[in-house]
């Protein structure tokens, strides 16, 4: 499996952005997937799962202005992301699983993960 994200760039405070997650060999009906970030100096902060059994879940840091979505049909995942703030700058990441472990997942445990997409959020 592999994950590629798209979508990221420098943008002004208050603006939005929306990322796209492709993923390519998937091989089971479904995947669990989820959106963190990860700022210099900062730890791997969790954003936003989606699990096609039970929805969406978001960290209260975003809540509100991410909103996490899926196209099964395009095996492609989104993130759009609205009322972008500076400390909202990061390298942001896409993740995918086949098995959906709840916790286990939003602390870091997914099996696949992109290489990410820089956003840069200016004042």
């Amino acid at each position: 499996v592999q994950l590629l994200e798209s979508g990221g760039g420098s943008v002004q405070s208050g603006g939005s952005l929306r990322l796209t997650c492709r993923a390519s060999g998937l091989t089971y009906e479904s995947y669990c997937v989820g959106w963190f970030r990860q700022a210099p100096g900062k730890e791997h902060e969790d954003l936003a799962h989606i699990d096609p059994d039970d929805g969406a879940r978001y960290a209260d840091s975003v809540k509100g202005r991410f909103t996490i979505s899926q196209d099964n049909s395009k095996n492609t995942w989104y993130l759009e992301m609205n009322n972008l703030d500076v400390e909202d700058t990061a390298m942001y990441y896409c993740a995918a699983d086949q098995i959906c472990q709840g916790p286990a997942l939003y602390r870091g445990g997914y099996k696949y993960w992109g290489r990410g997409t820089q956003v840069t959020v200016s004042s």
